[in-house]
């Protein structure tokens, strides 16, 4: 027999996702204030990054600057940032899992 429980589930669900979802607002004003930190060349190049993934600060020391070689200088600086910006990825991924209990949404961050 048909108690109608259909419409108490639908609404618990309902809740649910309205939890997650502001959870992942917060999460995500969170992380907007979040730094990452990453280095190349045995720390000759740090830069830091935000969770909005926009460059921070990049640090250069003088070791690294060699007139002769710009392009090193330049591969180190390119190496930094991509390895900051993994990091960002790698922790909003393990933030986010924890919202979702590693359920994948398509389309979020």
């Amino acid at each position: 027999m048909y108690r109608g429980g259909g419409m108490n589930n639908m609404q618990g669900m309902l809740k649910k996702v309205q939890k997650m979802q502001a959870d992942m607002a917060k999460l995500q004003e969170d992380l907007k204030t979040r730094t990452v930190e990453a280095t190349a060349g045995g720390g000759v190049v740090t830069v830091v990054a935000n969770g909005s993934k926009e460059l921070v600060s990049v640090t250069v020391k003088p070791e690294a600057v060699d007139p002769d070689d710009v392009e090193m200088l330049q591969d180190l600086i390119v190496t930094a940032v991509n390895d900051a910006l993994k990091k960002i990825d790698e922790m909003t991924e393990t933030e986010m899992n924890k919202i979702t209990g590693g359920m994948k949404m398509p389309g979020i961050f």
